[in-house]
Formats: structure tokens, C-alpha cells, sequence
């Protein structure tokens, strides 16, 4: 049997690293009565009106009829899926996904539909389902390609600071106290996902220091832990992702860095950030 890879859009894979083995299924936006796929979304003009709307937009996962039409075709085409999706406890993709795989394994006897959660979403889950589409294609066993996504998350990182705590605050994912002392006191929050949630991993003054902590973590998770892959992430300011990329992070890699933007269900969310996600060669500790 050959093995299928399907993963969300929120894992934000550049269309460069994408392959026909490896198949995307859309979040949505919804603004209103519109509702739109995320990678269809023109992310300038996107970000222009996210600035001055009261109200942020929402977002959505993909049914579970999408996902059996999505893994039913690939069953029947003689593959096994290996499914790789957006951490559980901020999406109801991965529910809705093994919704959908037990729906097609009921349908189909023998069908193998297996549902990994990354625990995080950004290119830490995109590099999850790259690694189990890099198992396949080096002919392992579908038990195996399950594995290399499930191994991939450990040795994963994604920090990121937000411009600002204003889309935070307006999401209602911090208190209006917090975001003003934040901005009163110059505090740029590192974020990251751990245990499949949005977390501090650590609290510094000023954009410029944030970025510089970044830098120095990921130097020192390569130092330690060698690496694997890397890139440079953001949401709506490209020119701060390349400062960043070309002054901070290049240098360590020793090579230049890729640069991509986040999936935009994301970046409602977090408003205009910048941030590192890669994949080390041993497991990460917090």
C-alpha cells in the first residue's frame, strides 16, 4: 500500500515544499456573511482591513464531509492517510478529522486512516506532515510514516512575538489591563505552543530584544540539539520577518533562510508578528 499525507492549511507549508503526495484540506475566515479559505485570502489587503474593523472575523474547520471526501478518494486509490492536523485544543479540525477517518474506516474495510495532533499549528505542524511525507517517500511502512510525524513534534519549536497585544485584547485572549501595561511598560511577549496552547515562554523589553531572544534560543537549541530545518515566520510585516531573517537568523544557519508567511486563521488571532519555528535533530526541552 502507498501512503497519502493530508494536513490543514493552518501548518502554512509554502507551495515549494508541497507534493502531490502531500494534500491540503482549508481552514476558513469568516467575516459576517463571507466566509473564505484561508490560502485564497489576499493577505495585504486582509491585514489593511483586520487593522480597523471593531469586531475581529472568526475561523473555521473543514467539515467532517470535506475530510471523508478528502481521505475516501485516497483509500480508494490503494493508500493508506496518515493525517496530521492543528493542535485539538485550539481547533476542532483534528475532531472533525477523526470524525471523518472513523467514518471512511466503517465505510471501507481494511482502510488504514490514521489522525496524528501536532499539539501546534504554523510550521511546527507542517513539519510534522513533512516528515511523515518524507518516510513515504523513502518507502517506509505506513506504521512508520505515522511515527515520523509523531517524532517530529518533539524536536519542534515556534516562537514568535506579536507587534503588539491589541488583536490579543480585541480576541479577548488577554485582559485590557494586561495589554495597557504591556504597552505602558515596553514588554514584548515570546510566545510559543506547548501542551497544544498558546503559551509565554518568556517576557523581555522592547521588539528588538524579542528578537534577539529568539535568536539566542534557537542558537542554542542548534548548538545542543542540532537542526534539521527552519524558518523565518509572519504575519502581515514581511520587511521586520527579513531584518530578522538576514541579521539574526541567517548567520547561525549559515545559509539563507526561508522566509513564510502564517496562515491567516492564525494571524487574526496575533495580530502583525514575527517568528522562528524549526526542527531540531533531538527531542527540545522547555
Amino acid at each position: 500500500m502507498d501512503v497519502c499525507v493530508v494536513t490543514d492549511s493552518v501548518a502554512s507549508i509554502p507551495a515549494s515544499r508541497l507534493s502531490d503526495r502531500l494534500q491540503v484540506v482549508d481552514m476558513f475566515v469568516n467575516d459576517g456573511n463571507r466566509s473564505e479559505a484561508d490560502r485564497s485570502i489576499d493577505l495585504t489587503e486582509f491585514y489593511r482591513r483586520l487593522a480597523d474593523m471593531k469586531h475581529l472575523p472568526t475561523s473555521s474547520q473543514p467539515s467532517v464531509e470535506t475530510l471523508v471526501s478528502t481521505f475516501q478518494p485516497a483509500v480508494e486509490r490503494g493508500c493508506d492517510v496518515v493525517a496530521v492536523f492543528m493542535s485539538k485544543k485550539m481547533s476542532g479540525s483534528w475532531e472533525a478529522a477523526r470524525m471523518a477517518a472513523e467514518i471512511v474506516r466503517e465505510r471501507m474495510s481494511g482502510a488504514r486512516v490514521e489522525v496524528v495532533d501536532s499539539d501546534a499549528a504554523t510550521m511546527q505542524e507542517g513539519f510534522a506532515a513533512l516528515a511523515a511525507v518524507r518516510a513515504a517517500d523513502a518507502g517506509e511502512p505506513f506504521e512508520r510514516c505515522v511515527q515520523a510525524a509523531a517524532e517530529t513534534i518533539r524536536r519542534t519549536r515556534f516562537l514568535f512575538t506579536p507587534h503588539t497585544l491589541e488583536y490579543m485584547r480585541r480576541g479577548g485572549r488577554i485582559g485590557s489591563a494586561s495589554a495597557l501595561l504591556a504597552q505602558v511598560l515596553q514588554i514584548s511577549p515570546i510566545l510559543c505552543f506547548k501542551d497544544g496552547n498558546t503559551a509565554v515562554f518568556s517576557k523581555v523589553r522592547t521588539q528588538r530584544r524579542a528578537l534577539s531572544e529568539m535568536a539566542r534560543v534557537f542558537g542554542d537549541d542548534v548548538r545542543e540539539r542540532g537542526l534539521r530545518d527552519v524558518v523565518v515566520h509572519y504575519i502581515s510585516d514581511f520587511s521586520a520577518a527579513e531584518t530578522f531573517a538576514r541579521e539574526f537568523i541567517d548567520p547561525i544557519v549559515g545559509s539563507t533562510v526561508e522566509i513564510v508567511p502564517v496562515s491567516p486563521v492564525v494571524g487574526l488571532h496575533a495580530g502583525p508578528a514575527v517568528g522562528i519555528t524549526y526542527e531540531a535533530e533531538r527531542d527540545v526541552r522547555w
